[in-house]
C-alpha cells in the first residue's frame, strides 16, 4: 500500500500546495459513501469532517453529544460518529488501505477534511518533502524480535 513521492496540490487557486489525499469515507452502519480529498495535518489531534458529511453518509448528526473541540479558529462543536477512512485511488477506482470503524468529529464551520493524529496517522509512517511538494505515506514494518 505505500504511496510514495504523491504531489501536494492547491484546491484553491490562491492557496499554497499542500499534502492532499484522496479518501473514501464511507458509514459502516449503511454503506454509504463519499469520495473527497483530506489534508494530512499532522497538527490535528484527530480526524474531523465537515458537518454537512454527516446527512450524505446518512449519519444524524445530532443524535450525538457533542463536545467542544479547539481548532485554530478558535472553540468548535464536533459530533463523534463512526466511520471507515479508505485511502482511495481514483484513478483506478481502488481502496489502498483501510481503516474500518473508527470515531471521527462531523464538525461544524470545517470545509475540509483534517486527517490527524488519532484514527489515521498513527497507523502510517509519514515523511514529507517540502520543498519538492510531495509526501510519502506507507504502513511501519513489524519488528521482529530473534
Amino acid at each position: 500500500m505505500p504511496i510514495r513521492h504523491f504531489p501536494f496540490y492547491k484546491v484553491k487557486k490562491d492557496r499554497c500546495s499542500r499534502p492532499w489525499l484522496p479518501i473514501r469515507l464511507v458509514n459502516p452502519d449503511n454503506g454509504l459513501d463519499l469520495i473527497t480529498v483530506g489534508l494530512i495535518d499532522t497538527g490535528a489531534d484527530e480526524c474531523s469532517v465537515p458537518a454537512a458529511f454527516a446527512k450524505k453518509l446518512g449519519h444524524n448528526l445530532t443524535a450525538v453529544k457533542p463536545k467542544l473541540i479547539t481548532t485554530a479558529s478558535g472553540i468548535g462543536r464536533a459530533y463523534p460518529h463512526t466511520t471507515t477512512i479508505e485511502i482511495y485511488d481514483v484513478s483506478i477506482k481502488n481502496v489502498l488501505h483501510n481503516i474500518p470503524n473508527v470515531t471521527i468529529d462531523y464538525t461544524e464551520d470545517l470545509h475540509v477534511v483534517l486527517l490527524g493524529m488519532k484514527n489515521f496517522l498513527e497507523h502510517f509512517v509519514l515523511e514529507i518533502n517540502y520543498p519538492k511538494e510531495v509526501f510519502s505515506i506507507r504502513q511501519p514494518q513489524l519488528l521482529h524480535h530473534q
